[in-house]
Formats: structure tokens, sequence, C-alpha cells
């Protein structure tokens, strides 16, 4: 069966834009040292204008099915993107198709390159994991026609299609709960500065001002380990000594605080509770078992990629945005 695929921008009209020849934008894409450097930012200018994707595929392909989709995660060591994937090739082994999957360091540049390089290849549809992307992502997916998939929030506006849950409401929810057992110096850890670590910062932010309660917040861009984790927590001890809760934005963060309490005799959760956020089974084998925020990730990748294979096989998706549903674990940490 062949698909429709749009007529990409090709280098004559990146030439004709900016009045110069074909041969020229063909040196600066082979090495754009070649050509002079006003030259070297006005042709990529174009490029992003345009939203140019170099074609990798034979031309006898390029308006047939690759049968491939591509996958941008943010991190490929972090464990919820592993699950994610899981689900996705639960759908795509059994249906036929391949799946190409780059990263990109929570990077909206990277991101665009990692696209636009996916995008060359004449893949099928693209699964995105993050809802901050660059005008020239955008105008490449736009032109490329492929259908899209972005996971990990159901509220955020989508490009396409979207599987994911409700960020704000989950941390809002969760902080109520600490509150409820008796919590009222709630601090919130978070890492990376990702748009979804602002979300629950928010939702956070609302649970404490619904109780008329005090927020303080430690943020950095750093990426989440147990390392700082255990940071976090002294640099909280000397700044805001009366805390008796901790929220991290994910699993990473809570478990380093929950084993430098352990190191430094800080009993949890008597003189501090914690939660964290993904549910990693790790936090259940620990002692205490770790509170958290379950997200299904393995159902969230399977629902992705029946939402993307309907569409690049021309069924009709009736629900563009599905939000799923997560599970509050309280464990034994509050």
């Amino acid at each position: 069966m062949r698909i429709n695929k749009k007529r990409r921008t090709g280098l004559q009209e990146i030439a004709n834009l900016i009045g110069v020849s074909k041969m020229t934008v063909s040196r600066f894409l082979r090495d754009p040292t070649l050509v002079s450097e006003p030259l070297q930012l006005q042709i990529s200018a174009a490029i992003d204008k345009l939203g140019y994707i170099p074609n990798k595929a034979p031309d006898m392909l390029s308006n047939a099915k690759s049968h491939a989709i591509g996958i941008v995660f943010p991190s490929l060591t972090n464990q919820v993107f592993a699950d994610i994937l899981k689900g996705i090739e639960m759908v795509t082994d059994v249906k036929g198709y391949q799946t190409m999957i780059t990263h990109t360091g929570y990077s909206s540049e990277k991101e665009e390159m990692r696209v636009r390089s996916l995008l060359a290849y004449n893949i099928d549809g693209l699964i995105l994991t993050e809802r901050n992307h660059s005008a020239a992502t955008r105008k490449m997916i736009e032109i490329s026609e492929v259908p899209v998939v972005e996971l990990m929030d159901s509220v955020s506006p989508c490009i396409d299609m979207a599987v994911g849950f409700d960020n704000f409401t989950a941390t809002k929810n969760m902080i109520h709960r600490m509150i409820d057992r008796g919590r009222r110096n709630i601090v919130y850890f978070s890492a990376r500065q990702d748009q979804r670590s602002i979300i629950r910062q928010k939702g956070y932010e609302k649970a404490m001002d619904e109780a008329g309660l005090k927020s303080f917040t430690l943020a950095t861009t750093e990426s989440s380990s147990y390392d700082l984790g255990a940071r976090f927590l002294h640099k909280i001890l000397k700044e805001y000594p009366c805390v008796d809760g901790i929220f991290s934005t994910n699993d990473d963060l809570a478990l380093g605080v929950l084993l430098e309490c352990q190191r430094i005799n800080i009993e949890v959760p008597k003189q501090i509770a914690i939660v964290g956020f993904h549910g990693h089974k790790i936090g259940q084998y620990m002692n205490p078992k770790l509170a958290s925020i379950l997200t299904p990730r393995i159902e969230m990748g399977k629902i992705a990629a029946e939402l993307l294979l309907k569409r690049i096989n021309g069924e009709t998706v009736d629900q563009k945005v599905i939000e799923l549903s997560v599970e509050y674990l309280d464990g034994e940490s509050i």
C-alpha cells in the first residue's frame, strides 16, 4: 500500500529565497565553511524558514511507506523512557514496523537536529516526549505531514495527538495527601527544570496555597541523581530547618534523599516524609518503601504506537488526546 507524502522543500527553493545558486546551497550543506560567514547565516535562516529536510532515502522510496517510525526521547538512561519504549515495541513489532530511536538531552536545539535526521529517512510517523519545540522543528513536521504523538502530558497543547497524564493534578493531589498526614513544611525538589518539572512545581504550589501553607522550592538545571538528592537534603536542612516533608520531581532525587536521611540518622517518615514521582520498582524495595506517583509508562507507549499506526494506515482517530490515570503509592515514607 502506498501513501502520499508531501513534496519537500528542495535546494532550488532555498537558493531562490536568498538569490544564490543551487550549487552554493549544496556546498554549504556539505561543509558550511565553504561559503562566506554572512552567506552561512542567510542559508541557515532559509533552511529554518522553509523547513528543509534532506532526503537520505532513494528517490523510488520517497513517496512510499518506510514501515519505520521515529522516536525522540530526552534521555536513554532514564527508566521512564525504557518502559515507554517497551510499550511502543509491543505494538510495532507485531505490526512489522521498525523503530528509529534518538535522544536530545532535554535540548530543543538537539531535538531539531534529531528530527531533521529522522525525517530525512522518510519515516512514517514520529513519537516525541517533549512539548517545547523550536520553530524549525514545527515547520519540518508541518512540511513532512507525518503524524505525531507526544507523550507524558495530557494537558499542554500538542502538535497532533497526545497520550499522557495530568502532571499538575497528580502532584497537587499527592501534596494534599502529605498535608492530610500532618505535614506543614513541605518543600519541592526539582532537577533539569524541564517543562514537566515546572508543571509539577506549580501543582505543589497550588496545593500548599490551598492549605494556607508556605511553598519552598530548590531547583537546578542539573540532571537528577541520588547524589543531587543528598546534596539538596543538606541544603534544605540549612536553609529551611523546619522541613517535615520533601516532594521530589522524580524517584532518583527522592531515593537520594531517603538514603542520605538514613546515613545521617534522620527518621523517615517520623522526622521527614519523602515522596517521589514515577513509582520505580526500586523504591518499593527500599526500607521504608518510597511513597511515589506511579505513572503508566508501558501503557502510554502502547497506546501511542496504536494511535500512530492508525493514522499512518489512514484509519480514523476519534480521540486525539488520551489522558491516563496515575496511582498514588503511599509506601511507608509518608
